[in-house]
């Protein structure tokens, strides 16, 4: 008999369910709320009479914590969690900003406010200055736009080292500022310390001769 030219397709094992599970001993959950430390093979066959599966859902706890629920409904739950995490997620991005030696200042002025916008939203800001043909003799100039353009950047974001040759490039990167996390708590007034007041004798004072 020829093998088939065309491979076969896989066959995707449930990891973590029913007979996969490889502990002896789960600590098994139901549905109705008892929980109980018995033999693997007992608790998938009470999950089954149930019309459910046995999930595993702490592998690394001791015993193993296993569920009964439904296969399905497990994993819903587990790509909501999924979608949730990567919307909070922030993938922070550098933003290329592009020079030339001799860039006007309506152009520079245009870039810049591209560049705060890309700061506020939390990402990085590489800027380039170009040199073509005999431009990189005033490598000087480029490196000087530069600089201005982090120095007028400085209450946005920081500098991350200094202006860098590379090539026929010269590029800086800016970094945005870190947030704060909260307002900041005032100092806590000092009380004025009071001065000691002089302890009067109880005894009265005692006759002359």
């Amino acid at each position: 008999m020829f093998p088939s030219r065309y491979p076969r397709p896989r066959v995707k094992i449930r990891e973590n369910v029913n007979e996969a599970i490889r502990a002896r001993e789960v600590r098994a959950v139901f549905p109705d709320g008892t929980v109980e430390v018995m033999p693997t093979q007992a608790a998938i066959r009470r999950a089954q009479e149930l019309g459910l599966d046995l999930i595993l859902i702490a592998p690394t706890a001791e015993p193993p914590v296993a569920k009964a629920m439904d296969y399905g409904q497990w994993q819903y739950e587990q790509k909501k969690k999924q979608h949730e995490a990567k919307k909070k997620q922030h993938v922070i991005q550098v933003k290329e900003l592009k020079f030339r030696p001799n860039t006007d200042d309506h152009d520079y002025d245009f870039k810049m406010n591209h560049a705060v916008r890309f700061l506020a939203e939390g990402n990085r800001v590489k800027a380039v200055v170009q040199f073509r043909g005999r431009e990189i003799a005033h490598v000087d100039l480029g490196k000087k736009l530069l600089l201005r353009f982090a120095q007028d950047l400085a209450t946005h974001g920081s500098v991350e080292g200094q202006p860098k040759l590379e090539g026929r490039n010269a590029h800086v990167i800016i970094s945005p500022l870190k947030k704060d996390t909260g307002p900041a708590k005032a100092p806590k007034e000092s009380r004025p310390v009071l001065a000691s007041r002089p302890v009067l004798a109880t005894e009265p004072p005692k006759p002359q001769n």
